[in-house]
This record gives C-alpha cells, structure tokens and sequence, in this order.
C-alpha cells in the first residue's frame, strides 16, 4: 500500500500562513517510498483570500517537495454564516469531480475534518473506487457547535450529527488527533482498537534549520503566533502587557481573525499587531523571542483535550512558554517547558511575565530545552507518521464492508 489520498479543505504549504499538518506528514511518507495526492481548497479559511490564479478550469495541480497537491477553487466568504457553509459544500462537490482527472487510483483514502463533508466526500470516492476509508477527526462535529452555544435542536446540528454517526460505521479506521477524543467516539459504539490517536506535531528538523529573527536587543520580547478569534483570549495578554508600558518589554501578536480589528483599537503601545505571515517567517519570529504566549478560552470544548499546532511550533523553538489554559492535556506541565496558569486570567498572565522575567538566561534556556528534547521524542513528524504507517497496516485491503 504506497498511494495515498487525503481529502482536507484546509490543507496548507509552509509558504501559507496556518497548519501543515498533512503536508507534514505527506513529505516524510513521499521519502519512505509513498506517493501522497492531497486534496484542498485554495480559498484560505482566515484570510478570506485566494492564494491561488486558475484559467477556465476549477482547479489545478503542483507538486511541492513531492507532496502532489490538488488545489480547489471554491465559493468565497467571509465570517461564519451561510457563505462558510456553501464553501464547504462547494468542496464536498468539487473534490469528487476532481478525482477524475488524476490517473493514480489510490490504495487508501483520508477524510480530514475540520468540516464533516469533506469526511463524506472521502467516503463516497472510497466507495466509488472499493478502497479502505479512514476518518480523521480534528475537530469534533457537532459537538464543538453546542459546546460553543449553539442549540443541539438547531436542524444544521442535527443533521451533522447524523452525518457523523454515519461516517464513523462506515470508517475502516478513525484516526484523531484529540488525546480524549476516544470518550466522545465510543458513544457511538465504535471499538476504542478503531481509534487512533495521532497528535499534531513539528517537523523539527525544518524548525531547527530556520534563523531566529533578531529583535531589538534589550528588552523582553512575548509572541503569539497563531489564529486572533474568541477561542484565543488574546484580550487577556493585551491587558496584562499594559502593566509593563514602562518596562522594557514587547509583545508580538502574529497573526489574523475576527478580533484583530477589536485588538488595534486597544492595544497600548508595547504591543505590535504583525499580521498573517508564512509559516517559516512565523517559526522565525517565535526563534527570535524571549517567552512565547499561549492562550486558550476555559470552553467544555477542550475536554477532550487540545493538539494545537502552533504548540508544537513553541516547544521545537526551545523558548519557555506561558501556558494559559484549562485543557485536560498539559504539554507545558508535562515537559516542564514553562509556566502554567488558569484561563482567562488577567493578573496570572501579569505574575508569570513577571516570574518568567526574573529569571537570568540559563533558567529560561533550560525551560526551553527541555519543550525541545519532549518535543522530538514524542511528537516529532518522524514518530508520528510512524503510528500513521502502523494505522495502514492494521486495514484488510481489498474487502470493503458489505454496507459500502
């Protein structure tokens, strides 16, 4: 089994600002003798722009690093509405015509989700071609909508929770890169051995291979880098780093979203708003800081825990992190990266800064290296695509269940 095909909306390169989870993965399954096709929109899901130029036809093809991509072009939007959901559509329907123009019959198929019906577009291309289906599961559907307020009766929510009860019967494998996610999944009577848990993680040779950027010497340089919404409590560090407008520190929020706009109207002076940047210049600018910053709402969303990856992008720095969240998984705790404190609290954000910036530079290394070495033990692209492999293994080819 060497061809491989991974339906993921959201898929991105390094030159793109965002995740690389499957190109990750891709590349380092093209050097173990792989031929790795994913498929994915070009329109980007925060930036509300098209990073892609087509002619007369609805998409195209590349190679990077001998990962094939498959870009999509589909309906543009902006914000969470109606638009979001026609888009996603847009690829469900797009991606399954795509298809045909690629010659390869693939010996399995990945459906990814942020959104469930890309998951279903895999499935109806698994069925069409009699080829194992594995679902990924990054984000839980439609749990995350009710967690976040939305009502459970809402007929969108119920129809995607009988979408999601569907495709986990029809899935060969489930894979999840939730640490809990199993407790949520088995509710639907699926075995615990059909579940795999595979982390985000961090190409950490490419990390490694990156220049720190070069900040003004002197003083205490705090960055965020990732997505600017609710979810993030950016508000939060904003505050706390008004406490030290006479000090000589600087925070540095890269990145872009729905709050970025709220952030520019009450931002004091030692906080500097970047904007989206690729991710190497992003791994850049997180090298060249002092403490990194990571926030996350207290939200029952993260009861199954979290596998951020711009937490991994942290710890492969070798910089001490502040950890401000109430998951169920503590990566900072765990590797003794950093410092972690409460959600949503203004005044431990102030005593960690204030903590972190009483201790001389062998303490800070220290911190920051041992999220390096915990980092590359057990999170690394390599060891990941290992359990990937293993995952490929356990599937019965050629034997595609009687309900297909």
């Amino acid at each position: 089994m060497k061809r491989i095909w991974i339906f993921n909306h959201h898929a991105l390169t390094p030159d793109m600002s965002g995740g690389t989870r499957h190109y990750d993965f891709a590349k380092e399954l093209v050097s173990r003798g792989y031929k790795v096709t994913i498929f994915a929109a070009s329109f980007h899901y925060s930036s509300y722009s098209e990073l892609k130029e087509y002619k007369d036809d609805f998409f195209l093809r590349e190679n990077t690093d001998g990962v094939d991509f498959v870009w999509l072009k589909t309906r543009p939007y902006k914000g969470n509405g109606i638009g979001r959901v026609i888009n996603m559509l847009d690829y469900m329907y797009k991606v399954q015509k795509a298809v045909d123009h690629v010659n390869d019959k693939p010996d399995v198929i990945i459906g990814s989700s942020v959104h469930l019906f890309a998951v279903y577009a895999a499935y109806k291309v698994s069925k069409r071609l009699q080829i194992p289906f594995i679902m990924e599961v990054r984000d839980i559907w439609p749990q995350t909508l009710i967690d976040m307020g939305i009502s459970k009766w809402h007929p969108f929510v119920i129809a995607l929770g009988l979408l999601e009860r569907f495709l986990y019967k029809k899935a060969d494998k489930i894979i999840t890169n939730l640490p809990y996610a199993y407790e949520h999944i088995e509710k639907f009577g699926i075995s615990r051995k059909n579940i795999i848990w595979i982390s985000n993680g961090v190409d950490t040779h490419r990390s490694q291979s990156i220049q720190a950027y070069k900040y003004e010497p002197g003083k205490l340089h705090i960055t965020y880098a990732g997505a600017i919404g609710q979810a993030n409590q950016l508000e939060v560090l904003v505050k706390a780093a008004k406490h030290f407008e006479d000090k000589d520190l600087v925070v540095h929020i890269i990145g872009d979203g729905v709050l970025l706009k709220r952030l520019e109207k009450v931002k004091p002076h030692n906080v500097i708003l970047h904007g989206p940047v690729p991710k190497e210049k992003a791994i850049s600018m997180i090298k060249g800081s002092d403490v990194l910053f990571f926030p996350l709402a207290d939200s029952p969303v993260f009861r199954f825990g979290i596998s951020s990856n711009k937490l991994f992008d942290y710890l492969a720095s070798g910089k001490p992190i502040i950890f401000a969240s109430n998951a169920k998984n503590d990566l900072i705790k765990e590797a003794n990266a950093g410092i972690s404190i409460e959600a949503d609290n203004e005044q431990a954000v102030i005593d960690a800064i204030k903590q972190l910036s009483a201790m001389d530079k062998r303490e800070l290394s220290e911190l920051g290296n041992n999220g390096l070495q915990y980092v590359s033990k057990h999170f690394s692209i390599e060891v990941l695509v290992d359990k990937l492999e293993e995952c490929f293994s356990s599937l019965v080819y050629n034997v595609p269940k009687s309900e297909k």
